[in-house]
């Protein structure tokens, strides 16, 4: 192919097609003294006019028809020449586009450079799916050792929700039901060969071990996959308390991120460039993410959202405040509605630059960015603000990244690109140059995941979450029907998920205090780690941990006890004593023994003012509303 060797725009693009077609194609400057030589047939007027494609047959091309031909080379990029030869008015149009720019090569060559900088090369993403793949290891280990501090009192024996109890109802019904191995599928979890203390303590202590391999990149994929299915396996049955989308959003990431990594053991030994399509999946989930995040706001039809005056409630009524959440509710109103409006600018706007040019996607990727670092900086959301900040990493690539990351590390992390095929120093321009649509393979001695395992993954993803976001958009919601029986199969491996945060804003806090008696006249209040309860406790800052009966209990104050049946057994537990219930607690008003009366009583909490914090110390007002569950004795419950 013969370009414009003085022209920037031309220079720019040859340089990424050169690295698509991989040494297939010879690309030279008109300039070159040895063009007039070899071709003195063709006019110097039409190197300024449009590049020319020269094919060892004789056949020359130019303009649209050139590139397309030219792209051809690399099987992924056929489909343009396809479309060329094959769509009426595709050829026409493409044409009138390539003359246009060509007219007009300087204002695009601004164009270009504004959009995607300086750098022609194509980008590459090695870089980014180390720390991409580093950070979620960071995130399974958070998750796990998390869960591992708390999940006896949640699921354990003498815990709230056992699941021995659970594996043993789903037993009996699957035998009654003659179900075999579609059990594994209905309830897809390990705990169907034990659902002992010991076998949850051991799932979270392999999980927590299995990221630490996974962050210091150890058999990346397998890892991948074990976590995975280690966190599915705990979510499968954790009922109320794993009833959070973060938990699903780190199984589809999770899920991802396993045909993302390298297949090998020790992948550092040399590995094989990312896969592109599992790359922009990644990106498509986190486009739904927070696209789907503000649309649900919108069509709750909430007014506190279309009004913007949600953030006038937020802060105080969100799960887990943190203290910076505090000032935050003290900001005027006006300031309140203008971050509600940058809020919905964000979730709306800022994914759809997701696929834009790559300045664009950077700016993109800045905004979503920013907006996890206000909401972590003013609530406890986990690992999801983390969680979310990493798959903002795949919108970079490693040209931006080195910048940040170590000159050691980058090595290490570098993927070996395939090397073209030499050429001799005096071979005829003819015979350097290949057919377009050629299949020359090209050689790469590194393993990666083979295109029949990665499509049918991406097809999949695909057929059931764009349904997904269209259903919500409320677009064809008939023809969409035939997708809901795949999307039903897959849903018990929640791994394609939709999502929407703080659909309807939250405008009242109301707190569930428990308390106990020996009298049934003198009632002590139990303390509570995180969520508020002593008015004089400033809120504290918990994440990436989630202290996940905390959490509940908030869910819980927005219905009734009838419809948390899980809280009567939490009472039930400290009627008992149960030692791993009561250590997700702070303070335990009864350490001698257990009282003879449980019962629960709810307060409407809200920010104290300036003034209030001055004069009496309080980060927290509150008003009695009244009893939430009557109180209830051992004797009463058996």
């Amino acid at each position: 192919m013969i370009y414009d060797g003085d022209c920037n725009f031309c220079k720019f693009w040859i340089t990424r097609w050169r690295r698509l077609v991989a040494g297939r194609v010879e690309f030279i400057a008109s300039q070159d003294p040895h063009v007039a030589q070899q071709f003195p047939e063709l006019p110097r007027e039409k190197f300024a006019q449009a590049v020319q494609l020269i094919e060892t047959n004789g056949v020359v091309t130019s303009g649209a028809e050139a590139v397309f031909r030219a792209l051809a080379c690399n099987s992924f990029w056929q489909w343009p020449l396809w479309l060329y030869r094959t769509l009426p008015g595709f050829k026409p149009v493409t044409e009138s586009a390539y003359a246009f720019i060509a007219a007009r090569r300087e204002g695009f060559s601004f164009l270009t450079r504004l959009l995607w900088g300086r750098e022609g090369a194509l980008p590459e993403y090695s870089l980014v799916r180390w720390v991409f793949l580093r950070l979620l290891g960071l995130a399974y280990l958070s998750a796990f050792i998390s869960l591992g501090v708390q999940i006896i009192g949640l699921m354990g024996s003498d815990g709230i929700l056992p699941v021995k109890n659970l594996i043993a109802s789903a037993q009996t019904q699957c035998d009654q039901m003659n179900l075999g191995l579609e059990r594994y599928h209905i309830l897809p979890t390990l705990c169907w060969f034990g659902a002992s203390d010991g076998f949850l303590k051991f799932l979270c202590a392999a999980g927590s071990v299995l990221s630490l391999f996974l962050i210091v990149d150890v058999a990346p994929a397998l890892c991948l996959f074990l976590v995975w299915l280690i966190y599915l396996s705990l979510e499968s049955v954790g009922g109320e308390f794993f009833s959070f989308q973060w938990d699903i959003l780190l199984l589809e990431t999770g899920f991802l991120a396993i045909w993302l990594a390298p297949p090998q053991l020790f992948p550092w030994r040399g590995r094989a460039p990312p896969s592109r399509v599992i790359l922009w999946l990644l990106r498509w989930l986190l486009f739904r993410l927070m696209f789907e995040s503000g649309l649900v706001k919108l069509l709750s039809g909430d007014p506190n959202w279309r009004n913007l005056s949600a953030l006038n409630f937020h802060y105080e009524t969100q799960p887990l405040p943190a203290w910076i959440g505090w000032y935050a509710h003290q900001l005027p109103g006006e300031f309140q509605r203008i971050s509600v409006a940058m809020m919905f600018a964000i979730e709306l706007a800022a994914p759809f630059l997701i696929f834009a040019p790559r300045r664009l996607r950077f700016l993109g990727c800045a905004a979503l960015i920013f907006l996890q670092v206000c909401i972590l900086l003013t609530g406890n959301y986990c690992f999801f603000n983390f969680l979310t900040i990493s798959l903002c990493v795949t919108l970079l690539d490693d040209a931006f990244l080195r910048r940040f990351v170590p000159a050691r590390r980058r090595n290490r992390s570098q993927s070996k690109p395939a090397e073209a095929p030499a050429k001799s120093e005096g071979r005829a321009l003819q015979e350097i140059t290949v057919p377009a649509g050629s299949n020359t393979p090209t050689p790469n001695p590194r393993r990666n995941w083979p295109a029949f395992i990665i499509a049918p993954v991406a097809i999949v993803v695909l057929l059931i979450s764009v349904p997904q976001v269209l259903g919500i958009l409320g677009v064809g919601r008939d023809w969409l029907e035939p997708f809901a029986a795949m999307e039903g199969w897959a849903s018990p491996f929640r791994s394609v998920n939709t999502y929407g945060l703080f659909a309807v804003m939250t405008t009242q806090r109301h707190e569930i205090i428990i308390q106990g008696s020996n009298d049934g006249q003198n009632w002590l209040d139990y303390d509570f780690k995180y969520k508020p309860g002593d008015p004089k406790r400033a809120p504290a800052f918990v994440a990436p941990h989630q202290p996940r009966l905390d959490w509940q209990m908030w869910f819980a104050a927005l219905g009734t006890y009838r419809e948390n049946r899980w809280l009567v057994n939490f009472c039930v537990r400290l009627l008992q004593g149960s030692p791993p219930v009561l250590d997700l607690l702070g303070r335990n008003p009864f350490p001698a023994a257990p009282p003879r009366y449980i019962r629960a009583v709810v307060y409407d909490y809200h920010f104290s003012n300036w003034q209030e914090r001055r004069a009496q110390g309080v980060w927290w007002r509150r008003e009695y509303v009244g009893e939430y569950l009557p109180e209830i004795s051992l004797q009463d419950v058996e």
